[in-house]
């Protein structure tokens, strides 16, 4: 799950890190308000769930109040790749002397987490890693003993920060840690981290990803969540729960349960469609799938009017064929079927799951992956 930079410059504050105050507004006479609170020049901010503000022109200094109502007006209502701004966030200006990255995330392959720093702060790391990787530090943190000074001050040194700002670089990364574990998140990054002119050091930005399967254990940080969907039928999705993409210019619903189930399901309906039959979305319905679930995913994919046909293709591991078969009949009870739906279920309970369908007219079942798409294509010819 992401937050937007204001809500993560808040949790930044709550375990210490030293982050400039601000405020974030819905209205232009907010931001003015809020500028004229903190006084000076100031930075208007959009808050979208993307990377890229800044080159979208979501990012402006306002020399004064007036400048950072003017500001707000420009950048509220703007789209950034795909997403409507509808917050700004509006913090002082700093006098920045040098900028600095430092991150912490997951890294899956070791099972642990890693620090990553690098005295070129305000670009994309992923920029200064592949142009310049001696300009890329890594610690990675051993969980049975945990983060140690010594250990971050080794590593700040030997990538090049200046020496006066080794110790509060090092504090802060400590703390960045104990966010990380306290929040469960899979990435928390300042970037920048800068050096004032007067010889502070300061988190201006801030990004925090929490793991969705860590949410039970936060119910105040499940409350953050912000939608990333501007495509409607992706929001209403997402809000029951389902994992699902809509992808242009498809016309078959595609229902699995595995994501590598659901992608190998997706390669063979283009490859025998050969342009007649076209994957129309991603719909990944879980392992243990219930009734429920099985119908709303019907119920979502069915909302796409360029859907002429649905494929649903399920491995009943953990998942019980019986059960889907149960979703499927009462989603179609529920609903006006005028397209194709197509079939193929196998592993647990799978004689069970076929004779609940054996009787429906308004679903084919099939043995095989490669029938149900070539049944499909055949239709849409």
């Amino acid at each position: 799950m992401k937050i937007q930079e204001y809500q993560a410059r808040e949790i930044f504050r709550n375990h210490g890190i030293p982050v400039p105050q601000d405020g974030v507004a819905t209205s232009p006479d907010e931001a003015k308000r809020i500028a004229e609170d903190l006084g000076g020049t100031t930075v208007i901010k959009a808050q979208v769930l993307v990377g890229g503000r800044g080159k979208a022109g979501g990012v402006k200094l306002a020399k004064n109040a007036n400048e950072a109502k003017d500001h707000a007006i420009a950048i509220l209502g703007m789209d950034i790749k795909g997403l409507r701004v509808e917050k700004v966030l509006v913090a002082p200006a700093v006098d920045i002397e040098k900028e600095y990255y430092v991150g912490i995330t997951l890294d899956r392959n070791k099972k642990q987490h890693v620090v990553i720093v690098s005295p070129e702060g305000g670009v994309d790391i992923e920029q200064v890693a592949e142009k310049t990787p001696e300009k890329v530090g890594k610690l990675w943190i051993n969980p049975a003993y945990g983060l140690h000074q010594y250990e971050l001050r080794e590593v700040l040194f030997d990538i090049g920060f200046e020496p006066e700002v080794i110790p509060r670089a090092a504090a802060i990364l400590d703390r960045l840690y104990k966010c990380v574990v306290a929040n469960d998140c899979s990435l928390a990054e300042i970037n920048p981290l800068v050096k004032t002119s007067d010889g502070k050091v300061l988190a201006i930005d801030a990004k925090i990803n929490i793991e969705d399967n860590a949410l039970f254990r936060h119910a105040a940080l499940k409350e953050l969540r912000e939608s990333e969907d501007n495509d409607p039928i992706e929001k209403e999705a997402h809000h029951r729960g389902l994992t699902y993409v809509r992808l242009e210019g498809g016309n078959v619903g595609i229902i699995g349960n595995g994501a590598g189930l659901v992608m190998a399901t997706m390669d063979e309906v283009k490859r025998v469609g050969k342009g007649i039959a076209t994957p129309a979305n991603f719909l990944d319905i879980g392992g243990g799938a219930r009734a429920e679930v099985v119908k709303n995913a019907l119920d979502v994919v069915l909302m796409d009017p360029n859907v002429k046909a649905v494929l649903i293709n399920v491995f009943g591991g953990i998942t019980r064929c019986d059960e889907v078969a149960k979703g499927l009949l009462e989603a179609i009870e529920s609903i006006d079927l005028k397209v194709p739906l197509v079939i193929r279920l196998a592993g647990t309970n799978v004689e069970e799951g076929k004779a609940l369908l054996v009787d429906s007219k308004e679903l084919t079942a099939v043995d095989s992956l490669n029938e149900g798409a070539t049944k499909i294509t055949e239709w849409l010819s």
